[in-house]
């Protein structure tokens, strides 16, 4: 447990946490949403500061990130809790038992800390960053929950990494603060955001959210020079229509037509084990939304399909980056980024 840094003090004792868009108003002796957050007498407390589940080495294109440094290895970890309950979360006992549990005890500080000590491994920023080192990854991801619950500890992670020549990569919800956002943004190289679906509902039901932070990160994060991609996972008869789908692509061109485009398969998971998975074929016409609105690149994740996972010059269709699941090749990019070809500058860091 380690006092946090993103935090203003109220009246009394009443502390916001300014950590993500919710700005949780903590009460003495209670928890932020994402049952993470404690107030000590009118004091923020992370208490997952210092305490990982994981780490472990994960392919970059598994983030997934497609235009950052392909075939390299990204050292990953994420901790207990998170700002959102999305009924469909794949990594759902790390990221909602802790507040399911929340509601069941009495002495939130003792039984959360206890639990979230049992379920993780207790280590220090510079012991995450030689690891990534010793381990010959490229940088660190910080993932599997939402990165901004424990941002303080992300934040000593990322200068420590940055020193030793490592890069920072986020995989997101998009919720992040604004106060969350200066924080980091220097020290940040990459992101990967969620963008669930494109309906407030969707947000609101599914996942205890709500949507208008989300897409003004995507705008804040890809104007501020840090690579970004946008991933939506396809779930049958919630955000799969038409429309919907058009809806997601077209705002992702108006920011930038080389915003790289995640459809992704969904499966079968937490509170939706009643949902069938997406049909290939639903893929595909998100794929076919996404190409026809004018975005450069798309891909179709969660299934095996080389031709949809691999990298083509938008401009001559030139195959840039061939991918055969995690099995990675660039074999059309130049040492500058650019196309061989035809030598148009191909969004991303390579």
């Amino acid at each position: 447990m380690k006092k946090a840094i993103l935090f203003e003090k109220l009246e009394g004792s009443l502390v916001k946490c300014l950590a993500c868009s919710w700005y949780c108003k903590i009460a003495s002796k209670q928890l932020g949403i994402c049952a993470t957050r404690f107030n000590e007498k009118g004091s923020l407390y992370s208490l997952v500061y210092g305490y990982v589940i994981g780490p472990h080495l994960d392919p970059v294109e598994k983030k997934p990130l497609y235009h950052f440094y392909p075939g390299e290895k990204l050292l990953s970890f994420g901790t207990v809790g998170c700002n959102f309950g999305c009924l469909f979360c794949q990594n759902w006992e790390m990221s909602n038992l802790v507040k399911n549990l929340k509601l069941k005890v009495k002495n939130l500080k003792k039984e959360i800390f206890s639990f979230i000590q049992s379920m993780s491994q207790k280590i220090i920023p510079k012991e995450i960053v030689e690891m990534a080192v010793e381990s010959g990854a490229k940088g660190i991801a910080y993932t599997y929950n939402e990165p901004a619950i424990f941002i303080e500890f992300a934040y000593d992670c990322m200068k420590l990494a940055k020193k030793r020549g490592l890069k920072n990569v986020f995989v997101s919800n998009g919720f992040e603060s604004k106060e969350c956002f200066d924080y980091i943004k220097d020290y940040l190289d990459a992101i990967n955001i969620d963008l669930k679906s494109f309906r407030s509902e969707f947000y609101q039901k599914i996942c205890l959210a709500t949507i208008e932070p989300v897409k003004e990160n995507i705008k804040k994060y890809f104007k501020a020079g840090i690579e970004t991609e946008v991933t939506t996972l396809v779930i049958p008869g919630y955000n799969d229509n038409n429309e919907e789908l058009t809806a997601i692509a077209k705002f992702l061109k108006e920011i930038s037509t080389d915003i790289p485009w995640h459809v992704s398969a969904f499966y079968p998971a937490y509170k939706m084990t009643d949902v069938e998975p997406t049909p290939y074929e639903t893929l595909l016409k998100a794929y076919e939304i996404g190409k026809k609105v004018g975005l450069n690149y798309v891909y179709v994740g969660n299934v095996y399909d080389p031709e949809r996972s691999s990298t083509f010059c938008p401009k001559c269709g030139q195959l840039l980056i061939e991918r055969l699941g995690y099995k990675v090749e660039v074999v059309g990019l130049t040492k500058e980024e650019v196309c061989k070809k035809c030598g148009k500058k191909i969004y991303g860091a390579y």
